[in-house]
């Protein structure tokens, strides 16, 4: 009988060249396995090396499939998911982990989603579900068993590189002339305080990273990923954010995975292709409401304008209606009165749209606005939406910085729903994102 694999503990990795040995002893990695191919393979690079970026190759990897929670009158498929993920890592030879976060997807996630449509607004549940549980649940409890990062099969890359600061001969030097009040903003500065002479001294990094979209464009997944920080990014990898998913496919056939030729799965984080409407209508009630035109004649009817979002041109009934009108796109919704306003062109809904919206809870991925690097306002650009359009806009801080709010400012009138996300880049570089007032 084979010998189960041990994982080592912390102790043994505090100590390593460049290349991640440390007396023989590789680093570790726990990997996210879902079942499916870009999970998996990503497993496998970790663990041979193959068509891995130059320093990022020959790790320990353990899997780990996470449990997360699911409803009673959806179907489930979560024990198949998590036997392929057992015959992947049977198949390469590596420890196989469960972690149960039931309760933290059903309180950060599942909870907060229906929370959001009930209050009118239209949240984004794969955004939360990588905050709470891939890159905050699962990330913690692997470190805290000894792994040096997490790996996940996301669609997305990280670019790392030594921070050089001239005014310092070393990073624990006293900072002087410097402005502290922004210095404080980088979330991994770690404060510390001499209680002999009373100096206040900063631990600087010495190490920035930077979150960018993944090679293939039609794949991307890094819109989900801007609420990530500085030290999350630090103990994340994502081995197959440089490479195109047919290549993915060759490699998993390249190294024969048993899921080689499995489907990809759609939907939402962990629930899967689940119709949003008849989700949220176990939790929301249904109540009947007008359909207006933007003349506020009563065109139609609907089910709940909680059910419905921005743009959308589904779902609602329009009874006074010629055979040769196109489609009606929803323009506005008034949650008190239960009523949505519609337009019978995309271009007349911009009517009701604007240039100008605020963030809140705004996370910028390097720990530092434009305005403390100066660069505000400057041309960017943003998504509202997975895989919308890039749209060039300008950023503005509304408030004080510590407030997280910030204001957008569109070159064209655009139609956005309170809720959403709205992600930053600088060409293929993720700034940072915020939720939609």
């Amino acid at each position: 009988m084979k010998k189960k694999k041990q994982i080592a503990s912390p102790k043994q990795y505090h100590k390593r060249d460049a290349t991640g040995q440390a007396g023989g002893v590789k680093k570790t990695v726990f990997v996210g396995m879902s079942g499916g191919v870009d999970s998996s393979v990503s497993a496998a690079l970790l663990k041979y090396g193959t068509s891995l970026p130059a320093g990022r190759q020959g790790y320990d990897v353990v899997g780990v499939f996470i449990h997360t929670w699911h409803p009673d009158f959806l179907k489930c498929n979560e024990e198949e998911e998590r036997r392929d993920a057992m015959r992947v890592a049977a198949f390469l030879e590596i420890p196989f982990l469960t972690f149960d976060f039931e309760d933290v997807y059903k309180k950060e996630v599942a909870d907060y989603m229906i929370s959001e449509y009930k209050a009118g607004r239209t949240p984004n549940p794969d955004v939360m579900c990588n905050k709470e549980v891939k890159f905050g649940a699962f990330l913690k409890k692997a470190i805290s068993m000894g792994a040096d990062y997490v790996a996940t099969g996301h669609y997305a890359r990280k670019r790392e590189f030594p921070i050089i600061n001239s005014q310092f001969s070393n990073k624990s030097q006293k900072i002087e002339n410097l402005n502290i009040e922004n210095l404080l903003k980088i979330e991994n500065c770690k404060l510390k305080i001499n209680k002999d002479t009373n100096h206040t001294k900063y631990d600087i990094p010495t190490t920035h990273y930077q979150l960018l979209t993944g090679i293939d464009s039609a794949k991307d997944q890094v819109y989900f990923l801007w609420t990530l920080k500085q030290e999350q990014l630090s103990k994340i990898l994502f081995p197959v954010g440089h490479l195109n998913k047919t290549e993915v496919r060759k490699l998993a056939r390249k190294f024969k995975l048993p899921v080689a030729e499995k489907k990809d799965s759609q939907g939402i984080c962990f629930l899967g292709a689940v119709d949003l409407k008849d989700f949220l209508k176990h939790y929301i009630k249904p109540k009947k409401g007008k359909v207006l035109n933007e003349k506020g004649e009563e065109i139609g009817y609907h089910d709940g304008a909680v059910f419905y979002t921005l743009g959308e041109r589904h779902g609602f009934t329009i009874t006074k209606k010629s055979p040769n009108d196109g489609a009606y796109y929803v323009v506005e919704k008034d949650i008190k009165k239960n009523v949505l306003v519609v337009s019978k062109e995309k271009n007349i809904s911009l009517i009701r749209a604007n240039r100008r919206i605020v963030l809140n809870d705004v996370n910028w991925i390097s720990g530092f606005s434009p305005k403390a690097y100066g660069l505000e306002p400057r041309a960017y650009s943003c998504q509202i939406r997975y895989h919308g359009e890039f749209l060039p806009c300008k950023i503005k801080t509304v408030g004080p910085e510590r407030s997280r709010r910030i204001e957008v400012i569109f070159q064209k009138p655009i139609l956005v729903a309170s809720g959403q996300s709205c992600v930053f880049y600088n060409k293929d570089i993720c700034l940072g994102g915020g939720v939609v007032k």
